[in-house]
Parts: structure tokens; C-alpha cells; sequence
């Protein structure tokens, strides 16, 4: 910032009434033990443009164009040119008054006036003063700026993670439609009496996919719910082929959870299993403990069944799910060995959402 950009600021009146102060303060200590009113007013008068000179040359073109950049070399060069440079100026303004207010009488002049060194300290302290509060100033700007940039990344990274959330939703539910209405498929071509209960069910699971799913959080029991509507689907589906094991602990409603969140690994076991001596083995067990939630799900596979070695794409999403609304709250360990698929889970805090 330039002095012609600073007279048209709206803070030119500021700086001038500053100025203003800085005189009269000049005019106050000079004035000590002396009524030469004349001398000091004059004295001070020629005083302050050299005051004010050096403070912008300090302000705004050491300070922004070297000390704030790094320059420091060149900052404390030019800083010892502008010293010789005002001083050559004050004592040329201390003989200047000499010789032409006080009559070359040397005890006309004020004591305050004659003392160089007293000068320069008083010249100086502005100048300090002024830069002090400039760099401040800086400081609390780039701070300020600082913060403004950090509430931008967060929000773009919130959104984001918004827009990700949304992603992975909308690819559970055509994955999960896909399994139960291919089951509906099947039975309606066999004209199976048990048609209209699948239905029925899956339904329930439609209001629950389409409605409740866009929901930051649902209650935990009305997720297990559904899990068991799930379940019931496969048990029509594989008739005789499947043994499940349910097991669940009494749940507050007021424990919520992210929606769809347990179902996919759940229809994970059903989709990858295999069936060993013609049952597919499903153990499913949901605990909670000081609002903490272990949920466990496993599932007999066979060992050369490469199939069975990936996640499926529900799988993959709530992993992703998992690292995004509870990051540092989950554990998630899964094993494949001895026929079986084991996946265990551990969510502490629960009630501690980060984002839905």
C-alpha cells in the first residue's frame, strides 16, 4: 500500500488525527523547562514530517516488502539506510531551528530540544510504535485468513463426504433390491404359496431402505428388526439348505446407529456362503455393552471358493461407511479360515455420529 492509495482510504482522517496526537506529544516534551512556545511549535512542527516519512517508508515498504517476505538481509540493510537517512533529517531540523528561531543564542533554545539523543528516541518510539502495531495488525489478518481457509477446507471436505455418503447409499440399495426380488423371481415362477409373505416382507424393507435410510441416524433396535426380516426372506429362499444361529440383547430405543449399517454384512454372508454338507451356517450375535456395540456375523465357506475371498460391493461400502461416520470409534476385523467367514465389529460411542 502506497501513499496515494493511503490518502484515498477511509482511514485518512484516522492517520491524520493520529498525527495530530503525535505532534502535540512532541510539543508536550519539548515544552519541559521552557516558555520558548515559539521554538517548540516550530521545532516539533519541522520534527514530524521527518517522524512521519520514516514511519511509512517502515510500515509500508520494509516491513510488507522484506521482513513479512524473509528478506531479512535486505530488511536490516535498507532499515540502517533509513536510520542514517532520518538521522541526517532530525539533526538538520535540531540546527535548522538553532540558527534560524533561537538567533544563534544557545540559551533560547529548550533543553529538551538541544539533548540529540533524547530526540531520537522520542522520533523512533513513534516509529516503533507504529510498526508494532502494523505487524500486530498483519498478524491478526493472516490468522484471520488462516481460519477463514481452514472453515473452507472443512466445509468442502464436509461436503464431500456428504456427497460420498450419498454414493454409497445409493449403491447398497440397488444391490440389496437386486438378491431379495431375484428370490421373488424364483418363487413366483414356481407359483410357491409362500410368494405373498416374501412380499409382505420385503415391503417392510422397502419403507425401511427408501424412507428411513436417508436418515443421519435410526434407532439400533429397529435395525435389528429388519435384520431379522432379512433373515426370514432367506429361510423361504433356502427351505431346508440353512441353519441360522440369531443372537441379540435387549436394546434401548434410544441407541441409534447410521442406517443400513449391519444389513449388508449380513446379506454378505448369504450371497458369498457355500454350502457345506448342504447347509449354509449363518451365526449372527449383536451385543451391547456401555454403549459400545459388538456385532459379530459368520459364514460357512469353502476353501477353494475364490468367490468367497472378496467382499462384496455391500461389504466394500460399509467399510468405506464405517471409516467415514465412525473413524475413530470402530474396529472392524475379518477372517477366512477353517471353512469359516468371520467378520467382527466393534463400535464405541455409539451415539457419537459424525456425519450422515
Amino acid at each position: 500500500m502506497n501513499l496515494t492509495q493511503l490518502n484515498k482510504t477511509k482511514f485518512a482522517p484516522l492517520h491524520f488525527l493520529f498525527w495530530i496526537g503525535v505532534w502535540f506529544f512532541f510539543v508536550y516534551f519539548f515544552s519541559y523547562n521552557s516558555d520558548n512556545t515559539k521554538y517548540v511549535t516550530w521545532f516539533s512542527s519541522l520534527l514530524l514530517p521527518v517522524t512521519m516519512g520514516t514511519t511509512y517508508l517502515v510500515v509500508y515498504l520494509l516491513i510488507p516488502k522484506y521482513l513479512l517476505k524473509k528478506k531479512y538481509k535486505l530488511f536490516v540493510l535498507y532499515s540502517i539506510y533509513t536510520l542514517v537517512i532520518s538521522t541526517y533529517f532530525i539533526l538538520a531540523a535540531i540546527f535548522g531551528s538553532y540558527m534560524f528561531l533561537s538567533n544563534l543564542e544557545f540559551a533560547n533554545t529548550p533543553p529538551m530540544s538541544r539533548n540529540f539523543v533524547f530526540v531520537l528516541i522520542l522520533v523512533y518510539l513513534v516509529v516503533g510504535i507504529v510498526s508494532f502495531m502494523s505487524i500486530l495488525n498483519h498478524n491478526f489478518k493472516t490468522i484471520s485468513q488462516n481460519k477463514e481457509l481452514q472453515n473452507k477446507i472443512l466445509e468442502t471436505h464436509l461436503q464431500i463426504k456428504e456427497q460420498e455418503l450419498h454414493y454409497l447409499k445409493k449403491q447398497i440399495h440397488p444391490h440389496f433390491l437386486f438378491n431379495t426380488l431375484n428370490t421373488i423371481y424364483g418363487f413366483a415362477l414356481k407359483r410357491s404359496k409362500d410368494t405373498p409373505d416374501i412380499i409382505l416382507k420385503l415391503s417392510n424393507l422397502l419403507d425401511y431402505i427408501l424412507y428411513q435410510v436417508n436418515k443421519p441416524k435410526v434407532s439400533l433396535k429397529e435395525e435389528v428388526l429388519h435384520i431379522k426380516e432379512y433373515i426370514e426372506l432367506e429361510r423361504i429362499r433356502f427351505q431346508d439348505t440353512l441353519n441360522v444361529t440369531f443372537e441379540s440383547d435387549i436394546i434401548s430405543t434410544t441407541i441409534e446407529i447410521a442406517p443400513m449399517l449391519l444389513i449388508p454384512f449380513v446379506e454378505n454372508a448369504f450371497k458369498h456362503g457355500n454350502l457345506i454338507d448342504g447347509i449354509l451356517n449363518v451365526n449372527i450375535s449383536i451385543k451391547l455393552t456401555d454403549n459400545t456395540l459388538h456385532f459379530t456375523i459368520k459364514n460357512t465357506v469353502l476353501h477353494d471358493d475364490t468367490d468367497s475371498k472378496k467382499l462384496g460391493i455391500g461389504l466394500e461400502n460399509i467399510q468405506k461407511r464405517l471409516s467415514l461416520l465412525y473413524p475413530n470409534t470402530h474396529q472392524i476385523q475379518i477372517d477366512n479360515s477353517a471353512n469359516w467367514y468371520l467378520v467382527n465389529l466393534r463400535i464405541s460411542h455409539l451415539n457419537n455420529l459424525s456425519n450422515g
